[in-house]
């Protein structure tokens, strides 16, 4: 019998470790939804699928939330049902023992009498929920020892010392089987996974029973994994196999506090499994050498760790030394830091030395330019006078316009160039005016730009007055849309935490949209878009951008554009006029003389540029000494910080190379803890597994015909709220209990 047994202990831990991965991945999706959130996201099963390609018709998947006490008390019972209309039916008979039912991810109607349910489904998927208050097929029970003394889960809070919480599960679901040729009762089959997260600072000294522990630095996460009413179902002596119906968790605490925990309950590991392959063990052995396999793989890659951790701790005496050279560099960097301040600060007495110089020889400069520029006024005026004599008019000659104006002078006494000279004095009038041309252009332009620069800023105004009017618009709906449930702040938490779900976000946008097109909304929205129109602000904000958008280079280009076409038609208009027609037939001699006098004034011209060449020579080494005296002054004062800088520099080096060692400490650390897991990982091999594969021998006879009823008892439960003929099923439940204290 002892073999039996082995054997069997051999089938249920397949069983266990194939539900702890599925359940364990279902429950973390599980795990951060809310009370509202749609079994739309609930997985597909392997029942389901099977049900979907074997006859087509519709399956149900179901997800049984259950709310209770800390204790495990049931508060409230959420189901959400995802009905799979797999041939695109236009009606789907369901049965349902719910109430309060409620489509949650469209607009399909239903029409129900007493349990049977009509969905006008129109060839889509159903997905609603209810609430429910029929018995569940896994109770859960919390009790609570503190040193050593019972105690209510709920007095727990702030209390201190050392803590017992013991997570009982009863399976209270039969159903008749048969076993061998006898009629029996067996409990449908649940795999019942637990997860709570331990707070370090609260909790230490953890152990538990009947799970594992993972620490990460800050908490403690423990998961339990039970199977209740199977041992008693497989009638083994507990001395041959314990299959756990509890977990338990003892701890040192101080001011108790403990968040939520989350159990997850499915039989769906059971329905999984073939009945007909439970006659021998061909399919076990084959699935347990892959085991065997994997964890060989796993105890070569935690071998593997350990040397690269070795090879690190190797390597963090190269470390050592590169810090090393890095403080050594750094010392020289000071050292030569102190020479370059040093020498920067000669090079500043220099360049002050030199500024001053140059500064008394730049003095004289101003003097030289008048008397030179008082002689050659004294020429032009001269010139001016002859001129005028000769019944010419001139203006004004002075040193910068006197060439141009001889030359114009000149040029217009020779008959061919008198259009050339019309030409010149009517353009010069015309654009004198260009100022006041280019005035009227841009004000027609900026007539142009203005409806487009308030357009815009209405865009952006109407923008924000309908994100501030949807937010209330949100405030009001989200509340009502989570049955008061959730307010628009909670909901954005939950939202940013990735913990609602896309049915419900799409849902609720729904709403407000909905209440955002109503007239009473949208004539709020365009009464606020006025107001703010008219504010000071608005407007300080439309004229600053009108006046960025006339600045824009594409405007400014319109403008000169605009400007040079008005100023040549002004010169056309100007040049056809009957005054300037008149003046083109006048001409008259000259030009000779004219040219003779230029002559002798391009000479002293000649002489007075090259004094003021010479005079601004001089004035330009000056004002580059005084730059040259302020860089070098910069420089001083940068070397001075350089040095100051590198000495910092010096120093932090100095702290990383005494902080190395520690580093090393640390690495050192991480091996031996490396080292820890490889040997724990071959000591599991070695005492699970490899026994495991040990018991597979002999013969299972009477323990397979039970495992077999057990399997049929797990594919028989497909829903807890009920299943139409002809309807498939897959069903998980999901329990969350009350936080105790404070975290």
């Amino acid at each position: 019998m002892l073999n039996l047994n082995r054997k069997l202990l051999a089938l249920l831990l397949v069983c266990a470790l194939l539900t702890a991965v599925g359940v364990n991945a279902f429950a973390a999706g599980t795990a951060a939804r809310s009370e509202t959130t749609p079994a739309a996201s609930a997985p597909e099963t392997a029942a389901a699928d099977e049900a979907e390609t074997g006859n087509g018709s519709a399956c149900k998947d179901e997800t049984v939330y259950v709310l209770t006490a800390a204790d495990g008390t049931v508060s409230r019972v959420i189901v959400s049902d995802w009905l799979k209309n797999t041939s695109g039916a236009a009606v789907l008979n369901d049965r349902s023992e719910l109430t309060d039912i409620e489509n949650v991810k469209g607009d399909e109607t239903f029409t129900q009498t007493g349990a049977d349910t009509v969905w006008q489904a129109n060839g889509s998927d159903i997905y609603y929920r209810g609430t429910a208050d029929k018995a569940l097929p896994i109770r859960m029970e919390l009790t609570c020892t503190l040193d050593g003394a019972p105690i209510a889960p709920e007095d727990l809070a702030g209390k201190s010392g050392r803590v017992s919480l013991r997570y009982t599960y009863y399976n209270d679901l039969t159903v008749p089987a048969e076993v061998d040729g006898k009629q029996t009762e067996v409990h449908v089959p649940f795999a019942v996974v637990t997860g709570l997260l331990l707070d370090t600072d609260r909790f230490t000294n953890v152990a538990v029973t009947n799970g594992k522990l993972i620490n990460d630095g800050t908490r403690t996460a423990v998961v339990g994994l039970v199977l209740p009413g199977l041992a008693e179902d497989l009638a083994l002596p507990e001395s041959d196999l314990t299959l756990p119906d509890y977990v338990e968790i003892t701890a040192d605490v101080t001011d108790f506090a403990l968040g939520m925990t989350l159990t997850a309950a499915t039989n769906e590991p059971f329905t999984n499994l073939d009945a007909d392959k439970l006659t021998d063990l061909d399919g076990l052995s084959d699935a347990l050498g892959q085991m065997q396999e994997a964890m060989t793989a796993l105890c070569d890659g935690s071998d593997q760790l350990l040397d690269g951790l070795e090879t690190l701790l190797e390597k963090s005496g190269e470390l050592q030394d590169g810090v090393k050279e890095l403080a050594d560099g750094a010392k020289s960097l000071k050292s030569g830091a102190g020479d370059l301040a040093d020498g920067a600060k000669q090079v500043s007495g220099g360049a002050s030395t030199l500024s001053a110089g140059l500064n008394t020889l730049s003095a004289n400069s101003s003097q030289l330019r008048g008397g030179a520029k008082q002689v050659f006024d004294t020429l032009l005026s001269t010139a001016a006078e002859q001129i005028k004599a000769s019944g010419l008019s001139v203006p004004t000659l002075t040193v910068s316009n006197y060439a141009s104006v001889l030359n114009k002078l000149i040029a217009s006494l020779d008959k061919n160039a008198v259009y050339q000279q019309a030409l010149k004095t009517v353009t010069d009038a015309v654009e004198a005016q260009r100022g006041a041309v280019r005035q009227a252009v841009t004000e027609a332009v900026r007539a142009e730009v203005l409806p487009k620069v308030e357009a815009a800023v209405r865009d952006q105004v109407q923008t924000q007055v309908e994100a501030a009017v949807r937010d209330q618009v949100a405030a009001q709906v989200i509340p009502a849309a989570t049955n008061g449930q959730m307010t628009k702040e909670q909901y954005d938490q939950a939202l940013a935490a990735g913990l609602i779900d896309e049915a419900t976000q799409e849902a609720i946008e729904a709403a407000i949209d909905a209440q955002m097109a109503t007239d009473a909304v949208q004539a709020q929205v365009a009464a606020a878009v006025e107001a703010q129109m008219q504010s000071e602000a608005v407007q300080s904000k439309l004229a600053s951008a009108l006046e960025a958008q006339m600045a824009e280079p594409t405007v400014q280009a319109i403008i000169d554009q605009n400007t040079e076409e008005q100023v040549q038609k002004l010169i056309a208009e100007h040049m056809a006029s009957d005054e300037v027609q008149a003046k083109l037939a006048a001409a008259s001699d000259g030009a000779k003389q004219l040219i003779s006098l230029k002559a002798s004034l391009d000479s002293y011209n000649a002489f007075y540029l090259g004094l003021n060449s010479y005079t601004a020579g001089v004035d330009r080494a000056a004002a580059g000494a005084a730059t040259l005296k302020a860089g070098a002054a910069t420089l001083s004062g940068g070397a001075s910080q350089l040095k100051a800088g590198s000495k910092e520099l010096y120093s932090g080096a100095k702290t990383l190379r005494d902080a190395v060692p520690a580093l090393t400490d640390g690495v050192e650390q991480l091996r031996d803890g490396a080292k820890a897991l490889s040997e724990g990982l071959h000591q599991f091999d070695e005492e699970a597994v490899e026994q495991l594969a040990e018991a597979l021998d002999g013969d299972l006879n009477g323990l397979l015909a039970r495992a077999r009823a057990i399997v049929g008892a797990a594919k028989a439960y497909a829903s807890y709220s009920g299943l139409a003929d002809g309807m498939s099923g897959a069903v998980r439940f999901v329990y969350r209990t009350e936080e105790i204290g404070n975290e």
